[in-house]
């Protein structure tokens, strides 16, 4: 709408705008645009002003249509201003897409903060807790839509564990209290709960997620697919996410010593737990064990020197 896409004197006037009333503010994201349809010359013109004229340097990202981000976001790679990715995919796709992202973009020495910023379905995103007024647990047209514990394990901890940066809610259009139509942020309170947990877990346990990186191929995930993941800093602590319980290989074969084992319950929180395993011996591929109870419930084991 403004100048057609080009950073001319509108889109200027408002992004000077934007800096002088919002740029004081903390841990402020510059989003390009919702589903941005600008070409790649106009992108590059208009992060390039934001940098230009924003004098904090806040994060910049670029936000598009799911099946539009190989052509989008490839030619930016290494190539601007462009600090992260606002990624909008399916809610049991998160994983995949930050995994490749924060790859790609680290391959180019200049790697991107990765966030996932709207989970599909594009009508349901994440629904209200059960039991909200209104909500059935099905969307307008009779369908059952995604629980809150598959966003929980797909969509914050495939995230998470992929390396990326976080998540931001999206919620929908056709359920209660929707995108549209929001009233009560309490209608996902759990969901709250849920992303509460995960942050308070990496801050009491100390863990060095800044020098960490997605390693699924150390449990066997060699596609990154949705079974199990793997976040570490090989040598020193690995977090092994299973989203289905169970239990899995963990293959410290480039390590050395031995190794503590608990774990963590990202539905509850608190305290971290023993199981079965207290500890492995490094040189070669462990077996983990068995959780200390929920077997077939979502579990992350620590396994720390």
């Amino acid at each position: 709408a403004l100048d057609c896409g080009n950073t001319g004197p509108e889109r200027r006037l408002y992004i000077r705008d934007l800096v002088a009333r919002f740029g004081y503010e903390l841990a402020l994201n510059w989003n390009l645009g919702e589903e941005n349809t600008q070409t790649t010359v106009q992108q590059r013109a208009m992060i390039q002003y934001i940098h230009d004229v924003d004098p904090y340097d806040h994060h910049v990202v670029l936000h598009t249509f799911p099946n539009q981000q190989e052509d989008v976001y490839q030619p930016l790679l290494g190539q601007s201003y462009l600090t992260g990715l606002s990624l909008q995919n399916a809610w049991n796709a998160a994983h995949q897409q930050t995994v490749r992202w924060v790859r790609g973009s680290a391959a180019t020495g200049l790697p991107w903060v990765v966030a996932n910023d709207e989970q599909g379905s594009a009508s349901t995103g994440v629904p209200p807790d059960p039991g909200y007024p209104g909500f059935t647990g099905k969307d307008n047209q009779g369908n059952q839509v995604q629980s809150l514990d598959d966003i929980r394990k797909l969509t914050l901890w495939g995230n998470l564990m992929a390396g990326g940066a976080g998540v931001e809610y999206y919620f929908g259009y056709v359920l209660p209290d929707n995108d549209l139509t929001l009233e009560n942020f309490r209608s996902r309170d759990k969901s709250w709960d849920y992303a509460r947990i995960a942050l308070t877990f990496f801050r009491s346990e100390k863990i060095p997620f800044w020098d960490m990186t997605n390693a699924d191929g150390l449990v066997g995930n060699h596609s990154n697919d949705n079974s199990t993941f793997c976040f570490a800093k090989p040598g020193e602590v690995y977090l092994v996410y299973l989203p289905s319980g169970g239990s899995a290989d963990l293959d410290l074969t480039a390590a050395s010593g031995q190794f503590n084992v608990s774990w963590f319950d990202p539905r509850t929180g608190g305290a971290l737990k023993r199981g079965p395993v207290v500890s492995v011996k490094a040189g070669g591929k462990v077996t983990l064990g068995a959780a200390p109870g929920s077997p077939n419930e979502d579990w992350l084991v620590v396994v720390r020197r």
